[in-house]
């Protein structure tokens, strides 16, 4: 199979080198997902991780040869590979984030998953619209949840940030989507009621629990995008409400089958073949199962 990008190069078919990159990166779940999903597709590619950090990644990506396909991105390369690709999907050039880099000839593609994985997450709870939201933290991850709560129609979006003023770049985004972002501190309470809550903080972030308390009062669902920290303090504070809270492992999921996706076809958008059982094999391998 050649691969033709469209628009742009053939990528070399016999590249079959993969990796995660980021710092830290031994906590990675991604070489599992992708070897999970290579062994469905019957694919004789080998995917590993390496520590690399912002200094360093323009000197690591040069080394690259045609023997390499792609990369997975994480903190703190985002930023860093979004510099680096030649040609970016909407998603990254909105976000101003890359966690997908395919190694094409006429440079590498830059795209961003992490959008879609959460899009594709919520749908799992039966979220496929969300008219209001809240996101808790204003990191370079706010960014991709802004950018997926515009997709599922969301029109009010309060972000909760310890400071204002970080939150002003989200603001600017969500005027150029036609969504309305609004500030607001961490506080004992919250009168603003919403469906769906995204926490962005790091998992050992702390929170004081009264504030933790009013979010999950009125927040909905929460989707914590951590998951090598569990419990966060925010989901303790939503298992104390009796409500709903998710881990960021189907996230992890479904953004690591839009990069498969992408490093099989070039796109996102297109299926795999037999896409059914992948994803049943990754699933299995978050569960720590065999998939059926």
């Amino acid at each position: 199979m050649v691969l033709r990008a469209p628009g742009l190069g053939v990528l070399n078919p016999a590249a079959a080198r993969l990796e995660v990159w980021g710092d830290p990166i031994a906590h990675s779940r991604s070489p599992q997902l992708h070897a999970a999903a290579y062994d469905v597709l019957g694919l004789d590619w080998s995917y590993g991780r390496r520590r690399v950090g912002e200094r360093s990644f323009a000197a690591e990506l040069a080394t690259l040869d045609d023997a390499w396909r792609g990369l997975s991105l994480t903190m703190p390369l985002k930023g860093v590979a979004y510099a680096a690709a030649a040609n970016l999907d909407r998603r990254a050039e909105l976000t101003g984030a890359v966690n997908t880099l395919l190694l094409d000839p006429d440079g590498p593609r830059g795209f961003n998953t992490d959008v879609g994985g959460i899009v594709r997450t919520l749908a799992d709870d039966g979220l496929t619209t969300v008219p209001s939201a809240r996101i808790v933290g204003a990191g370079a991850t706010a960014t991709s949840a802004v950018v997926a709560l515009s997709e599922l129609g969301a029109r009010e979006i309060q972000v909760v940030a310890r400071r204002p003023e970080a939150v002003a770049p989200l603001v600017a985004l969500g005027e150029r989507l036609g969504v309305e972002v609004t500030a607001a501190p961490f506080a004992a309470s919250l009168s603003h009621e919403v469906p769906l809550t995204i926490a962005t903080l790091p998992g050992d972030a702390p929170v004081q629990d009264a504030a933790a308390d009013a979010l999950a009062d009125t927040g909905g669902l929460l989707l914590d995008v951590v998951y090598g920290h569990w419990p966060t303090a925010l989901s303790a504070a939503w298992d104390r409400a009796g409500a709903t809270a998710r881990s960021g492992l189907g996230m992890l999921l479904h953004q690591a089958l839009l990069q498969i996706r992408i490093f099989r076809h070039g796109d996102p958008d297109t299926p795999l073949d037999a896409e059914d059982r992948v994803l049943r094999a990754m699933r299995g391998v978050l569960e720590g199962t065999a998939a059926a």
